[in-house]
């Protein structure tokens, strides 16, 4: 039985609920100057400011923005998630009871899995299918217009907690998952003035710790900013045009993030092009507060009310800007200030038809995508010829701590599902014969219930173990100190490896942990979810390999990992041979001949600027159909400044159902970027020198070619100034 889903339906349930109605056609406020059609959109923006005290508008630049009650202009909850659909948060309510108007919405698996799907038309399906819930959601006033998604932080090290928000490890594949992502939620490409929802990409910049997360200071170099941390937010600033941006907790060269007019102004506005009026920065929750404590950057917390609001954070996530009074009478910032930072947010609510009102967009539940994101996304990766399970097998003994989960499946930042099939569910409905038994916790050192599961396992036919990790095991706030599997996990699937069954190992959770003893067990059929040792402390920023570090990622590593980057195993085998490849030379001044000279110079080619497509011509020589997954890296050995990366991915697609006996032409783009390296100061530069294109993870195809002429930049990082004239006395962390 599943409890999960819903066999009797409510015959009665609650009414329709009434549309939100525009701002502008509430009474008394549609009486306001504010609402005077003939008028521009910056004038009757202008006219509501003028309106409003200093102490109103300060009420109106947090999360829970009161409105001004004496005009009529109604209050605003701008915190609203939707990491993988529209999640429980202070703006977003869930009706009850389940199966009313409102009462769920469809729930993605987490963007860990999602990316590793590498399939970016699926994740823009996923996108358009949040947005268009999300724009349901508020159009019916269950939530703002505005949601704080997605997390595009890079998945630096295993041990994060938030590893299961995001992506990948990779600043490349980021950067094409967000240019799907924003227009599928924004409602297409060209959305600036007329959005379906407003997305928001976070975390602002050099974030991927939580370990005192409110505190921390990174002192990353300019070369690891340019072509890491800051690509995924250019993709999304330049490239897709996002309504917003979340600046984070840490603090980055000293300057905590929602106070870095480096990071906000320079980079963000002035390079990226963050500049229309309807863009807007919002701090993560409290981090405003932060800057003060434990930043201990200012000696007040109006003082960091004031920094902020200087450096560019429009919104504070948080009650500090509840200050700005104080701020404003100690002429530490002004109230000039403030209407800027008040004009980008309510020409931000003008794009959603806040205001006005605009077509509606309706949503609908997509369950069926949903799944189709979870298949493409798990990874198998060990078999022995077990899997695909036979139908020979008619009894199946599953177990372990995940076997029978259901809200414990939807990871973080999730919302309320229609329904939740557990793996024992589903099971049960596949297999005539399951015998479940839970064997043991996620993280414990109690065995009195392993009795049980190899009695279970015993007399089955196959044994099925489902475990891993949770959000007890990592979570935001919460980091672990090790990848190794929790508890007695791993003694537990020993004892049933030696029981002569066949045994399959479904490793959920959205960190890696360390499979070397399952990889290295003969008696552990099948694995389906990458060793990273304690050799680099959590808080080093530097991704390049040094005395103190093996370095970070795959790109970085120096040492064996126990799989590589984007492994993966089929049920059939596969051919592979080149259909289309690059020329064996090319001058660099025929591929970039208008790109900038040097910094500040302005160019309409840029790393996003396309370079050539290759193809591959992908045989199913086995006997089942299969999809497949294509990546192509390059490396060099001598293009740009050592230490030289192991290899970096620079294109992937996926082919579809490609069924047994058929052949089909797998097309890979490549842009300028993927010839890039960063400098020293961290502009994007394209070095002549021998390169090698290699195709999958094992580079089971190969070519190389030559690039030659002057190194020449591509995309220049914006320098830091010498000096930047706070208003207050600051104290930079070292």
């Amino acid at each position: 039985m599943n409890l999960y889903q819903i066999d009797n339906p409510n015959p009665h349930p609650p009414p329709v609920l009434s549309k939100r109605q525009p701002a502008c056609l509430t009474n008394p406020f549609c009486a306001n100057a504010a609402c005077d059609t003939s008028h521009s959109q910056s004038d009757r923006i202008a006219a509501l400011l003028s309106q409003m005290t200093v102490e109103e508008k300060a009420q109106n630049m947090v999360d829970a923005a009161n409105g001004v009650p004496r005009l009529g202009l109604p209050s605003y909850e701008w915190w609203q998630e939707a990491l993988h659909g529209v999640a429980s948060s202070p703006g977003v309510t869930f009706n009850s009871p389940n199966g009313s108007n409102f009462s769920y919405a469809t729930s993605f698996p987490t963007p860990i899995l999602m990316g590793a799907a590498f399939d970016d038309p699926l994740i823009y399906s996923v996108a358009s299918t949040v947005g268009k819930e999300a724009r349901a959601f508020a159009n019916y006033a269950q939530s703002g217009f505005d949601f704080w998604t997605p997390n595009i932080n890079t998945f630096l090290d295993p041990r994060w907690g938030r590893g299961l928000e995001v992506p990948t490890e990779d600043s490349f594949h980021a950067q094409s998952y967000v240019a799907n992502l924003i227009p599928g939620l924004q409602g297409g490409l060209e959305a600036l003035d007329n959005k379906q929802i407003i997305a928001t990409c976070k975390h602002y910049a050099v974030y991927d710790v939580e370990t005192n997360r409110n505190g921390q200071n990174y002192n990353p170099t300019q070369q690891d900013l340019g072509e890491y941390y800051l690509q995924a937010f250019k993709t999304c600033v330049r490239d897709v045009n996002v309504g917003s941006i979340m600046c984070s907790y840490n603090a980055v060269d000293g300057i905590p993030s929602c106070a870095s007019e480096y990071l906000l102004q320079d980079v963000l506005r002035d390079s990226f092009g963050f500049t229309e009026p309807y863009r807007y920065v919002t701090s993560d929750c409290d981090a405003v507060g932060n800057i003060f404590n434990p930043h201990n950057f200012t000696d007040s917390a109006a003082a960091a009310a004031a920094v902020a609001l200087n450096a560019g954070t429009d919104l504070d996530c948080g009650s500090t800007y509840l200050l700005l009074n104080a701020s404003v009478a100690s002429n530490w910032t002004t109230e000039a200030q403030m209407d800027i930072s008040m004009t980008r947010l309510y020409n931000a609510l003008f794009t959603v038809g806040y205001f006005d009102g605009q077509p509606q967009y309706d949503g609908e539940q997509y369950s069926g995508l949903a799944y189709q994101v979870a298949w493409e996304g798990m990874t198998l990766l060990k078999n022995d010829g077990l899997l695909p399970l036979s139908s020979s097998y008619s009894s199946v003994a599953l177990i372990g701590p995940w076997a029978n989960a259901t809200g414990q499946m939807q990871g973080n930042y999730q919302g309320i599902a229609p329904y939740l099939v557990s793996p024992l569910a589903a099971a049960e409905a596949q297999f005539s014969t399951v015998v479940y038994s839970l064997g043991t916790a996620i993280n414990t050192t109690n065995t009195t219930t392993f009795a049980a599961a190899l009695s279970a396992a015993q007399g089955a036919d196959v044994i099925i173990y489902a475990g891993g990790i949770d959000v007890s095991i990592e979570s935001e706030g919460h980091d672990r100190t090790t990848i190794e599997w929790p508890g007695n996990q791993l003694d537990l699937v020993e004892q049933l490896s030696q029981l002569g069954k066949p045994l399959v190992v479904v490793q959920f959770g959205g960190g890696q942990v360390d499979d070397s003893a399952l990889m290295a067990n003969s008696n552990v059929s099948a694995l389906y979810p990458a060793n990273y040792i304690n050799e680099v402390s959590l808080f080093d920023p530097n991704l390049r390999p040094s005395n103190s570090s093996p370095g970070r990622t795959y790109k970085w590593y120096t040492q064996q990992p126990v799989l590589p980057f984007g492994y993966g195993l089929h049920y059939t085998t596969f051919s592979y041979e080149w259909c289309t490849l690059p020329k064996d030379s090319y001058a660099i001044s025929s591929l970039v001949g208008s790109a900038p000279s040097s910094y500040g110079a302005k160019s309409s080619v840029n790393d996003a600027s396309p370079w050539i497509t290759v193809a591959v011509n992908i045989g199913n020589t086995g006997s089942r159909s299969s999809d497949y997954v294509g990546l192509v890296f390059l490396a060099t050995d001598n293009a740009g400044p050592a230490p030289f990366p192991n290899k970096w991915l620079v294109s992937y697609a996926r082919l579809h159902g490609l069924a047994a006996g058929a052949s089909q032409e797998l097309q890979l783009s490549i842009n300028l970027s993927g010839l890039a390296r960063a400098n020293a100061e961290g502009d994007l530069v394209i070095y002549p020198g021998d390169y090698q294109m290699m195709f999958d993870y094992d580079s089971c195809l190969t070519f190389n070619f030559t690039l030659t002429g002057d190194a020449t930049v591509l995309t220049p990082l914006a320098r830091q100034q010498a000096t930047y004239n706070y208003t207050v006395p600051v104290h930079p962390q070292a």
